[in-house]
Parts: structure tokens; C-alpha cells; sequence
């Protein structure tokens, strides 16, 4: 690893720091940062935040790092999914070093999938990312 880099986040270490987000972004506004599907409206909302005060991405990665984390965890949460390393080939399809498996095998991106919101705008919302995500558990499909 070179000087000032970070180290690569690991699947383990996922929810810690999805429940570190959720610390740091409440600490001075309630927000219903809760975990449920409702609450990715929540997570959109704080990255057009993010959008309308930086200029560029590097200035609020470890931000939009901590709302992937959470996206992530909501997916285990709600939707059956587990946190997995990405194999080589996945990393760098997805350019991001951790991502979920759902119960029917599929590996998606939600720190790639938060970024993109980041730089894309409204049509990458992450709300509707979860209600149109393939692969979720039935028993826990709900809203």
C-alpha cells in the first residue's frame, strides 16, 4: 500500500461501517436513517446534497463511501443479500473492492451504484434501485 492510501474495505467490515454512517450523518439532524427500503429516499437525498456542494467526487468519497456502505447494509437487511469480496474480474468490472451477493447468486454494486447517483443525477436513484433489484429474497421483498 503507498503513502496516504486507504486500505481496501473488506466484506467483514461492511456493516461497521454502514452503522458508523448512520452515526456520523444523525449526529446533528435526525434523519431516518433506519434501515428500511423507505430510507434509501433518505440516501438519495444526501447525495444530490452532496452533488449541489462539491465540485468534484474526490472532495466527498469517504462520504459517498459511508452511504454505499449503507445501501449495501439495507440490501442485507431487506433483501437476503450478503457482503462478499469481489474477485479480481468483479473489481474491476464494478471498480469498487466489496459489493453483495442476493440468494439467487448475483453480486451487485451498491458503493458503484451510490457513486453513480453522485455523477449521473436523479436517474440513478437508489431507491428505485432496490425496488427494481433482481434476486432479492421473497420473504423479504417487503417495503
Amino acid at each position: 500500500m503507498g503513502v496516504g492510501q486507504q486500505p481496501q474495505p473488506r466484506a467483514a467490515d461492511m456493516r461497521h461501517h454502514a452503522a458508523g454512517f448512520v452515526v456520523r450523518a444523525t449526529a446533528r439532524h435526525r434523519l431516518p436513517l433506519d434501515f428500511t427500503v423507505a430510507s434509501l429516499r433518505v440516501a438519495d437525498f444526501l447525495v444530490d446534497g452532496l452533488r449541489k456542494g462539491a465540485s468534484e467526487r474526490a472532495s466527498v468519497a469517504g462520504v459517498l463511501f459511508g452511504i454505499g456502505a449503507y445501501v449495501g447494509e439495507v440490501l442485507v437487511r431487506r433483501a437476503g443479500a450478503v457482503w462478499v469480496e469481489f474477485d479480481d474480474a468483479q473489481r474491476a468490472y464494478f471498480g469498487q473492492p466489496v459489493g453483495v451477493r442476493m440468494p439467487d447468486e448475483r453480486v451487485w454494486n451498491p458503493l458503484g451504484k451510490v457513486v453513480n447517483r453522485f455523477e449521473l443525477g436523479r436517474e440513478e436513484s437508489l431507491h428505485t434501485f432496490y425496488l427494481t433489484l433482481h434476486g432479492r429474497g421473497r420473504a423479504c421483498a417487503a417495503l
